[in-house]
């Protein structure tokens, strides 16, 4: 069982969905995206790791609690080596909230809010993806999307940003002998989804914190898994139950009262 956070430079794995057929080196299942196709993705990076992150508004950023010491976020990138003058921003976080139940990965609440020291100017590749005031529990078999910039099947971190479509496990399935077995228990504010059965679609370490989006909805938030694109093993992503939904925008409305 592991967090999928990015440990170390060469050590992150992420997960997708296939925004465009063609182009980009392939990772568990992805495609590489069309560049700005997804304009709310952050990268979120510390001194000796990143994660991934979503823009919910000009001054938030949120990704998971076990992305620890994260400093400085980039928003607009598609490719991560490349200088993107016209497209990317740069702004350094300003203060970390993660989610006050919050104490271990596998029990759940692994979610934490960013915010940036100044609102990123809203562009055409820099835009929110504002939380919905419901969000409805996807049903078992829905496709959903999840991205980032990560390890690929060979190995090696990916410069551009990558997409995969997971399909969603039920929970009942997800906790039974041949998957998870209650080990860890996957609760109501976790969601299961990986592979539709016949091709490989998962998240891997270096996934941790980034968006998990259903019909154009943010309904999570990429947080753990076991080993990467084990079919039994699907990854599992942090639901923004109705309590979730609260915290955050709590925590950001009281923010601006400081």
């Amino acid at each position: 069982m592991f967090c999928r956070s990015y440990f170390t430079v060469f050590v992150s794995c992420m997960l997708l969905m296939i925004i465009q057929p063609g182009g980009g080196s392939e990772i568990i299942g992805g495609k590489e995206v069309k560049p700005h196709s997804l304009p709310f993705m952050a990268h979120v990076k510390s001194k000796n790791s990143f994660c991934g992150g979503t823009l919910i508004d000009p001054q938030w950023v949120l990704t998971a609690a076990h992305c620890k010491d994260m400093s400085k976020v980039t928003l607009g990138a598609h490719s991560l080596k490349k200088k993107e003058f016209t497209s990317k921003q740069v702004q350094k976080v300003d203060k970390r909230f993660p989610h006050p139940d919050y104490y271990q990965t596998i029990k759940g609440n692994d979610l934490m809010l960013l915010k940036l020291k100044k609102p990123v100017k809203l562009t055409k590749t820099v835009k929110c993806l504002q939380l919905a005031k419901v969000v409805k529990d996807p049903p078992a078999g829905r496709k959903c999307l999840v991205a980032g910039w990560g390890k690929t099947e060979n190995n090696k971190t990916s410069d551009v940003l990558l997409s995969v479509n997971v399909t969603v496990v039920s929970r009942q399935t997800c906790n039974s002998r041949d998957y998870y077995n209650h080990n860890p228990v996957i609760t109501s504010d976790m969601i299961c989804a990986g592979s539709n059965g016949e091709k490989k679609a998962d998240t891997c370490p270096g996934d941790s914190g980034g968006p998990f989006v259903c019909d154009g909805v943010l309904v999570g938030v990429t947080s753990f898994g076991e080993g990467c694109g084990n079919i039994k093993k699907p990854g599992v992503y942090s639901f923004l139950s109705e309590k979730q939904l609260k915290w955050i925008k709590k925590t950001m409305q009281s923010s601006e009262m400081l």
